[in-house]
């Protein structure tokens, strides 16, 4: 049996964000003697024991269920509200104000450190990003954005109510959630697929009282955008309700096998 090779705290300084970022590695077994791995980038790093990132990798490893690949897991630290978000404009209350220079970091300072560092592709098919919540509406932007570095996204229980306009403010479902209008705006993309997970426990929120949760709705509803754009549900689009699942490390850790199988299956 082999086991994964964990490597953690490894630090970056960035310009972009004008800070030093943590990060770990995970390689996978018999690392030495293979190349052009695919990579997957993890928003919120440091709930890597949490999410039960090496014991997954290994047991999905050890049943010869995924493809070798290397995880980079980047931690965030007091600037997520800041730093996460979609990179073309904050929300109605600032937050994410320096996710364009977050999408920067990724794309012109770590992608590329990457690549010169660690046996891995630089094609788009062969890299991917996931997250979490807020973290996972950014994986999502930084996905969306840049289909010709990103082809695969997977998204858990995320934040796509970031909106630009307040309920009080005369907000509209239609026209103020970000990252539905962006998708609206965008283009199709060759090759991109999308894995979307709620928990039907999630939230208890119900803005338009329709007795489905808003986490749940706002995910749908952004599927139907893609679907307007012409990904194909069950083909590039994978959609996972957990009945029960909260919006916690634990329902993300249960769901991280299913997502690694969509994701790099054999």
């Amino acid at each position: 049996m082999q086991n994964v090779s964990v490597i953690k705290n490894q630090k970056f300084q960035s310009t972009f964000l004008n800070r030093e970022v943590i990060y770990d590695v995970v390689l996978p077994p018999n690392y030495e003697n293979l190349s052009n791995l695919k990579v997957l980038y993890m928003n919120d790093g440091q709930d890597f024991d949490q999410l039960k990132i090496e014991q997954t990798l290994n047991n999905l490893y050890n049943i010869s269920e995924i493809q070798p690949m290397v995880f980079v897991g980047l931690h965030t630290n007091e600037n997520r509200l800041k730093e996460y978000g979609t990179a073309s404009m904050p929300d109605y209350k600032n937050r994410g104000n320096l996710a364009g220079f977050y999408q920067s970091f990724i794309i012109s300072e770590l992608f590329p450190f990457v690549i010169a560092n660690y046996k891995v592709s630089s094609l788009s098919i062969d890299n991917y990003f996931c997250g979490f919540s807020l973290g996972g509406l950014s994986a999502m932007d930084l996905v969306w954005g840049n289909s010709n570095y990103f082809s695969k996204v997977g998204v858990f229980s995320g934040s796509f109510w970031w909106r630009k306009k307040a309920y009080e403010d005369g907000y509209d479902d239609h026209n103020d959630r970000i990252m539905h209008v962006l998708i609206r705006n965008g283009n199709y993309n060759e090759g991109q697929k999308f894995w979307l997970e709620c928990g039907t426990n999630d939230e208890n929120d119900d803005r338009n009282n329709n007795g489905i949760i808003d986490s749940i709705d706002d995910t749908l509803d952004l599927i139907k955008e893609l679907e307007g754009k012409g990904y194909k549900r069950g083909q590039d689009i994978e959609y996972v309700e957990i009945e029960g699942g909260e919006h916690n490390q634990k329902t993300w850790s249960e769901a991280m096998p299913k997502f690694l199988k969509w994701l790099v299956e054999k």
